[in-house]
C-alpha cells in the first residue's frame, strides 16, 4: 500500500489504511480494512463485511491452511452481503517470491477463483509484483458494479455521478 515491506509482520485485529490514487485518469480514494483473518474478532469482522464495497481474499501459497480459509471468508462475506447481486471479489495468492516454499499450486489457486466466478492474482508483497494490480482490478470491479447500479437506477444508463472527479471506495483485505 504505501511501497514498504514488512519483514516481521505481526497481524493485529485490523489495521486500515487511506491512499488517494489515480485509476484510469480519475482521482480515487480507497480505504482498505486489513483483517488479517484473525478469527477472535469475527463479530468486528462482519461489521467491515457490511461496509466493504470489494474484498481481496488473501493466502499465503506456502501456506495451505491459509488458502484453505479463503473458503470460510468467502462464506461469510456472501451470507453477510446476501442481498446484493455481484460482489467484487479477487482471489489473492501471496508470497509469490517463496516459490521453493510452495504449497497451493497456481492451477489449484485457479481452479477454486473459476469455480467462484473471480479473478486470481499471484503477488508478492516483499518485491511488490501485482500488488497495485489486485487493488486496481478491485477498484475497476467496484466501479463497474456501481456504475451498473446507478444505471439500474436511472433507467437511461447514465451515470450520475460522472461529473464527480473522484469516488470513494471500500475495500477489506483479508
Amino acid at each position: 500500500m504505501y511501497d514498504e515491506f514488512v519483514e516481521d509482520y505481526e497481524p493485529t485485529k485490523a489495521d486500515s489504511y487511506r491512499k488517494k490514487v489515480v485509476l484510469d485518469g480519475e482521482e480515487v480514494q480507497i480505504d482498505i480494512l486489513d483483517t488479517a483473518g484473525q478469527e477472535d474478532y469475527a463479530a468486528i469482522r462482519d461489521n467491515y463485511f457490511r461496509s466493504g464495497e470489494g474484498f481481496l481474499l488473501v493466502f499465503s501459497i506456502t501456506e495451505h491452511e491459509s488458502f484453505t480459509a479463503t473458503a470460510e471468508f468467502r462464506e461469510q462475506i456472501l451470507r453477510v452481503k446476501a442481498e446484493e447481486d455481484k460482489i467484487p471479489l479477487l482471489v489473492v495468492g501471496n508470497k509469490s517470491d517463496l516459490e521453493d516454499r510452495r504449497q497451493v499450486s497456481v492451477d489449484e489457486a485457479r481452479a477454486k477463483a473459476e469455480e467462484w466466478g473471480v479473478q486470481y492474482v499471484e503477488t508478492s508483497a516483499k518485491t511488490r509484483a501485482n500488488v497495485d494490480k489486485v487493488f486496481f482490478d478491485l477498484m475497476r470491479e467496484v466501479r463497474g458494479k456501481k456504475m451498473s447500479e446507478n444505471k439500474d437506477k436511472n433507467g437511461k444508463g447514465k451515470n450520475k455521478n460522472k461529473n464527480k472527479k473522484s469516488f470513494k471506495e471500500r475495500c477489506c483485505l483479508l
